[in-house]
């Protein structure tokens, strides 16, 4: 086998690995589950977790400013962007919340806002001696041409960089 075909294989086994937290894929629709140990208690987490500005990466904001995001942490509570000029994003609508444990948020992220779907996001949080165990889990679906299936993967990666962020700001106070 030449080495070329081992670096490809390599690098097929590193990306289906980054995969596999797409838990199901299909045309109209796919689940996203994400998880992480935080080395902070549920509390702390769950403190971080509410302040999206604290830990959402800036790359994926329409204004390109973490800071402009917020939470209003209650049910029929939003997750909001304010935008430069005046203009706002509602990103999702909280639909469940049992601080310090649970919340779950119903709307479609990014560009996934402009298809006919829905989206419901929950992220469950659980202690784990004096740590706490992360679960984040992400269903889309509805109809879109040429099916949901290829945005997965996509979604997967947006998902997992803000779980990462989530952990580096309750561990240390700041996301990466």
């Amino acid at each position: 086998m030449s080495r070329t075909l081992l670096l490809a294989l390599a690098a097929c086994a590193v990306s289906c690995a980054a995969a596999a937290e797409v838990v199901d894929s299909q045309p109209d629709g796919f689940t996203i589950k994400e998880t992480a140990t935080i080395a902070a208690s549920p509390a702390k987490v769950w403190a971080t977790l509410i302040r999206p500005s604290a830990w959402w990466s800036s790359d994926h904001t329409y204004s390109h400013d973490a800071r402009n995001l917020s939470l209003d942490p209650r049910a029929g509570g939003a997750w909001l962007e304010t935008l430069p000029g005046g203009g706002g994003v509602r990103h999702m609508a909280v639909v469940y919340i049992n601080p310090p444990s649970a919340l779950r948020l119903e709307g479609a992220l990014g560009p996934l806002q402009a298809m006919d779907g829905s989206g419901h996001m929950t992220v469950t949080l659980k202690p784990r001696g004096e740590a706490t165990d992360v679960t984040l889990t992400y269903d889309f679906g509805g109809h879109t041409p040429g099916g949901l299936k290829p945005m997965a993967p996509a979604v997967d990666g947006v998902l997992a960089e803000q779980l990462t962020r989530l952990k580096a700001a309750a561990e240390k106070g700041s996301a990466p």
